[in-house]
């Protein structure tokens, strides 16, 4: 056996800990509502942002950014943002489903007691261009890697995370002085939430129902099926 090759018999996660990881990715939800007036304090929420700086990046590359937002004005001229790009979106929708999406709760921007503004840096030379020569988006997907775990982490500590994705990226770069040449990613609501729902949200209020598994796992090729029922 090849030294340092690590074996199944070595995996040092006791099955608490194994099964504590696999509820969090269970339980994650985006929370729009039911945020606590509580602020996270700053211990942990670095914490947080040390489990998204130790996420995976192409070339090591480690792209992203982070604003957090706390000041209340920021929030409510975020807020306006938002209100502005949700009526736009309103519109697309007809008859039965756009009353549906004008009763949704999409953001919780007052309601959270600080955002968090997530950007990445693609032009950066760090990781010296390492695997974006033929795929440069992956910068942008290793920043979704380190807000997943920032998100599984928050659920760990009882903290809510909410990904508001109705905005004007122009709009919020300028907002927070945000460099020309760094994109927005993702803008966040954080906060202790009163309880975490059983469904994800949009799934309980009748927006989409959550799919088989079946359906978007294939073997060898993309038209044969592969069997993924284990129950």
């Amino acid at each position: 056996m090849a030294e340092g090759l690590v074996t199944p018999a070595q995996n040092d996660f006791s099955a608490a800990e194994r099964s504590a990881m696999y509820r969090a990715i269970r339980e994650r939800r985006d929370v729009r509502t039911g945020y606590l007036p509580q602020p996270i304090g700053d211990d942990t929420l670095y914490r947080l942002l040390v489990a998204a700086h130790q996420a995976p990046s192409v070339g090591f590359m480690q792209p992203w950014r982070f604003i957090v937002v706390r000041e209340e004005g920021l929030r409510r001229s975020v807020h306006g943002i938002f209100e502005r790009a949700n009526a736009d979106a309103a519109v697309r929708h007809r008859g039965d489903r756009q009353a549906l999406y004008l009763r949704l709760k999409l953001e919780g921007l007052l309601e959270a007691p600080q955002n968090l503004c997530v950007l990445c840096n693609d032009e950066s030379e760090r990781g010296h261009h390492l695997g974006r020569e033929s795929m440069p988006e992956t910068s942008i997907y290793s920043v979704v890697c380190a807000i997943q775990n920032l998100w599984l982490a928050a659920r760990t500590e009882g903290i809510g995370v909410g990904w508001v994705s109705i905005l004007d990226p122009l709009a919020i770069k300028n907002l927070l002085r945000i460099p020309a040449n760094t994109r927005l990613v993702a803008y966040l609501c954080l906060g202790y939430v009163r309880g975490f729902s059983d469904v994800p949200d949009l799934e309980r209020d009748g927006w989409e129902q959550r799919a088989e598994l079946s359906a978007f796992v294939h073997a060898d090729y993309f038209d044969q099926p592969y069997a993924t029922d284990r129950r």
